[in-house]
């Protein structure tokens, strides 16, 4: 590679990829153009529309008053106990987190109305306004991301050289644990909303999805937004963020300034402008739902390795010598083996994509096997369900073992870093694919409840079907990312631990080889390991229960409106949306505080262990990865597997709606939604929080 080439990318890197994000934002602005140019249809859509829309402002609004006042307690903790950048760190970093999520939720409830519209004209259109909505939440989502964390690290390295790495440990935790909040939080109201309506709705009142006698409708449709749109977006917001900033503390700790730093922004940046080709192509192509999806993905994959190869090739042309963190040996890694690191993050994602959606879609064995076991009951649908789920973990954990193993071997820790930045530089097109599914599903409920033909619903149904799928293949996606990306900030917490004893407490090298062995010889290692594990667990308990407890008392409240005004099912009284909206918000923000401080609670508890607690520590960092990763995909692929076989069901398969075995599929449906909507998916920032905490308190307590 030419010099001047080569120079180029490492004196302009960092400004190439910003100006890269600013184009995915501005491409993102003209999808939001070209999306309300969109007809809103008839005056009773848009009345149904701005319900949706006003009980997931009212949501979220009480939700960042609430975050906030936490926020601003950690702040000021963090301002006095470590210091000032690092608390602006945070700030930036949840600020962040919380505007992707509220930006995810306000495209959503824009393009939902005008994907029931084009449902009346064509599948085409109503795929075009659904997927483009998504598209903006994706575009919107990583260019936030690595503008945020470019210009702050641009910004720090300025003012304060000395404190720039350190403070981007504090956007991370920022965006981390505002995610868990959201995710949490956003993840109880819709599925406590959806559990309560179809409860009442479809078991016990025989009502369709969706039906406007339902009381509990418009509030099932708020938590598609507020759940599956603003959740989601915070929670890829984090992910991308802390995977980025993950790879910059590899890079600069181990490997050195300069190109190792300027890398993964690179990657990013070029990521973006593939996504927007695949983008590009969805809008473009007359193949089917799922088809023109997946072929964009993987359009944006191909072009996203192809832009790598010379950005890598000029930046490491003679290669990196890394010491590696666990033994102290140094190795020479060329650029091919760094180049081979990225690829092997693109095929993670390819991976991940084609694994959950093989588990979660009804093309496939796993979904079709739990319908039929839905004809002998409700019990064997669940054992089924459960049985998917199980089996889902196989596949993608031996791709990410061997994903770790390759990366490793091509370029050490610095490789498994680039791998994940990789995987999530992706982000762009499959937040997309994910935003996809919540748009769908509330634009078939815009369409039943403001009386469109059946022929719309019939499109309607088809999109959702394929954006069940989708949403249950970029959690798969999104948790063994954040498996790789834990992996990452594992080897930094050691990294960074090593440094400050050595620099700090003035340990000498070969002492501290002992001290931090990890050796599961050693009893506290073991001890570290249960804890840990122990996590992920106690976290998902919490939140089911809170899903639980909220389903209850929305069914409660269905079946007393039912009871004192028959004329609601007759059609002759309308239901009282309100206060099942109501009940949900107020039951979300209640039960989302201890289960997100949980991880942050542990993780100190035990680092103030005295002289323990930095070994002990390590072992909780990786228990909670270890269990959190089969947890996570587990409980994601059997909740998308059931909705799913309902959906396969109700398509006239095993007797249809109405039938035994559809009943039987709408409990393993109820079941599966707080697995895959709201522990599952929250699994994935908690992990990180533990990670992200256990590194930040070095300085404070080691």
């Amino acid at each position: 590679m030419p010099p001047l080439v080569a120079g180029f990318f490492l004196d302009s890197g960092l400004t190439l990829s910003l100006v890269c994000a600013v184009i995915g934002l501005g491409f993102a602005f003209y999808l939001i153009k070209s999306i309300l140019a969109c007809s809103a249809g008839n005056d009773r859509m848009k009345e149904i529309a701005a319900a949706i829309e006003q009980g997931a402002k009212a949501y979220l609004n009480r939700q960042v008053r609430s975050i906030s006042m936490i926020a601003v307690v950690l702040v000021v903790l963090l301002a006095i106990f470590k210091d000032l950048p690092t608390a602006v760190g945070f700030l930036l970093g949840a600020v962040c987190s919380l505007a992707a999520g509220f930006i995810g939720m306000r495209i959503a409830v824009m393009a939902n109305v005008r994907t029931a519209q084009g449902a009346t004209e064509s599948r085409k259109k109503a795929l075009q306004a659904a997927f483009n909505g998504g598209a903006v939440t994706g575009l919107l989502v990583v260019g936030l991301a690595l503008l945020s964390v470019g210009i702050f690290w641009l910004v720090m390295k300025q003012i304060n050289p000395e404190k720039a790495l350190s403070s981007l440990v504090g956007v991370a935790l920022g965006a981390s644990l505002i995610s868990v909040f959201a995710r949490l939080g956003g993840g109880i109201y819709t599925k406590a909303a959806d559990v309560g309506a179809d409860l009442v709705g479809k078991v016990e009142s025989n009502l369709d999805e969706d039906d406007p006698r339902n009381p509990a409708t418009i509030a099932d449709n708020v938590g598609d937004n507020v759940g599956d749109c603003a959740g989601m977006a915070a929670d890829v917001f984090e992910t991308y963020a802390v995977s980025l900033i993950g790879a910059v503390l590899v890079g600069a700790l181990t490997v050195g300034p300069g190109a190792p730093v300027v890398y993964p922004f690179i990657l990013g940046g070029l990521a973006i402008i593939a996504s927007i080709i695949g983008i590009i192509y969805v809008n473009m192509t007359n193949a089917k739902p799922a088809a023109a999806l997946m072929r964009g993905v993987l359009l944006s994959a191909f072009v996203s390795a192809v832009a790598f190869w010379p950005a890598t090739q000029s930046l490491f042309a003679e290669g990196i010598k890394v010491k590696d963190v666990m033994s102290g040996v140094e190795a020479t890694y060329s650029a091919n083996g760094i180049y081979f690191a990225a690829v092997v993050g693109l095929l993670m994602t390819g991976a991940a994509v084609l694994i959950t959606n093989y588990y979660t879609s009804t093309d496939y064995k796993p979904v079709r096997k739990i319908a039929e076991a839905s004809v002998t009951g409700h019990a064997t649908n669940i054992i089924a369900g459960l049985a998917v789920g199980q089996f889902a973990t196989a596949l993608p954990v031996l791709c990410i073992a061997a994903s770790i193993w390759l990366s490793y071997h091509a370029a050490g820790l610095y490789g498994i870093a680039v791998a994940v930045m990789a995987m999530l530089a992706m982000a762009g097109i499959i937040i997309s694919l994910d935003a996809f599914g919540p748009i769908t599903d509330n634009a078939g409920g815009i369409a039943v409840m403001s009386g469109l033909p059946k022929e719309v619903r019939a499109i309607t149904d088809e999109l959702d079907a394929v954006g069940n799928t989708m949403k249950a293949v970029t959690k798969g996606y999104a948790i063994a990312s954040a498996g790789l990306a834990a992996i990452v900030l594992f080897g930094s917490y050691f990294v960074d631990l090593k440094h400050h004893l050595i620099k700090v407490r003035h340990i000498a090298e070969s002492d501290i080889q002992t001290m931090l062995d990890f050796s599961l010889k050693d009893p506290k290692v073991i001890i570290g390991l249960f804890i840990g594990g122990l996590l992920p667990y106690l976290f998902s308990a919490f939140s089911m229960n809170a899903v639980g407890r909220a389903a209850g008392a929305v069914v409660t409240e269905v079946r007393r409106q039912l009871a004192l005004h028959p004329g609601i099912l007759k059609g002759t009284d309308t239901p009282d949306y309100g206060t099942c909206v109501d009940i949900v918000t107020q039951a979300a923000l209640k039960e989302m505080i201890v289960p997100a401080l949980l991880p942050v609670l542990v993780v100190v508890a035990v680092a103030a262990i005295p002289a323990l607690g930095k070994v002990v520590l390590g072992g909780v960092l990786v228990g909670s990865i270890v269990t959190g990763l089969f947890m996570g995909i587990s409980m994601t692929s059997s909740g998308g597997a059931w909705d799913n076989a309902k959906k396969y069901i109700e398509e006239g398969h095993y007797g249809g709606k109405g039938s035994e075995a559809h009943k039987a599929s709408i409990t393993g449906d109820t079941v599966g939604d707080p697995y895959k909507d709201t522990s599952g998916p929250a699994i994935n920032p908690m992990i990180k929080v533990v990670n992200i905490v256990a590194i930040l308190i070095i300085p404070i307590l080691f």
